[in-house]
């Protein structure tokens, strides 16, 4: 006997299933949000549209409107492709999976600066109470900043800064702050002699492995491997270009093979601290 609900809601349930895993076959691209919506799609949307015809899947970038946002989606697993620091990836090589393929040459290193004049703080210890500028947490100088502090009552105060290191210098140089956390190669080739010429380093961090490309494990091992060999020596160079030389410099010409040993241990800067994850 046809029986029409039952045929209709196999139909349906058919086309559910149908619709779902033409959903599930997208892969997204995202990164920090560091940029405005227009500047993220002109930065990486032709990557997006490259990793499309390598891979023979539709990637699409998605761009994160503040970094709750980008906190929420990494944590929910939303994205496929992802470039940022050391600690996003270490933490999704944890717990979700995640493999690193390419990263960025050279280390990232932080220093914490304070002024030549101040004869007060001589040492970490004589921060625990006072005014440091730095971009606000997570981002990672900041989180190695805290990581100097174990004792959760015993910390100094972040003093939360917009616009990147020129800003969180413009605000040091102000008197805003008793100290200041740059990335090393801000600092000793972005600010003037002047300003160095008056500041002093309290404390040098221990180098990180740079920022990468993570993979989610929707992305096959075959595809993978394409992405590799494609930004390390493949049409990818090029189309990375703008990527690699805003955040490796103008002297770094493309992404190297990242070996996922290196990015283990970061994870440690996000789990368990106050201003962490």
């Amino acid at each position: 006997m046809f029986k029409p609900y039952l045929y209709f809601g196999k139909i349906a349930f058919l086309l559910t299933l149908l619709l779902f895993s033409n959903a599930q076959a997208e892969l997204i691209l995202s990164a920090p949000p560091r940029e405005s919506l227009k500047a993220g799609n002109k930065l990486y949307g032709p990557l997006a549209k490259h990793l499309t015809e390598l891979l023979g899947e539709k990637v699409t970038y998605q761009h994160p409107p503040n970094w709750l946002h980008y906190q929420r989606e990494l944590r929910n697993d939303v994205y496929d492709v992802i470039f940022d620091g050391p600690h996003f990836i270490s933490w999704r090589i944890k717990h979700l999976k995640h493999s690193v393929l390419v990263k960025l040459p050279g280390s990232l290193e932080f220093y914490i600066v304070i002024k030549k004049s101040d004869e007060k703080i001589k040492n970490l210890t004589d921060l625990i109470g006072k005014k440091i500028c730095a971009i606000s947490p997570p981002n990672l100088a900041t989180m190695t900043v805290i990581d100097q502090f174990k004792n959760p009552v015993r910390q100094p105060e972040i003093f939360p800064v917009r616009g990147g290191f020129r800003q969180v210098a413009k605000k040091f140089s102000s008197g805003a702050c008793d100290a200041a956390v740059f990335r090393s190669n801000f600092y000793n080739k972005k600010l003037t002699d002047e300003t160095r010429a008056n500041t002093k380093k309290l404390f040098a961090s221990t180098p990180l492995p740079n920022q990468a490309i993570s993979v989610s494990s929707r992305v096959t091992n075959s595809n993978k491997n394409k992405i590799v060999q494609s930004l390390t020596h493949g049409e990818g160079l090029e189309i990375a270009r703008d990527i690699v030389t805003r955040f490796g410099g103008k002297k770094t010409k493309s992404f190297i093979v990242a070996n996922q040993k290196e990015y283990m241990t970061q994870v440690n800067l996000l789990e368990g601290v106050v201003f962490g994850w």
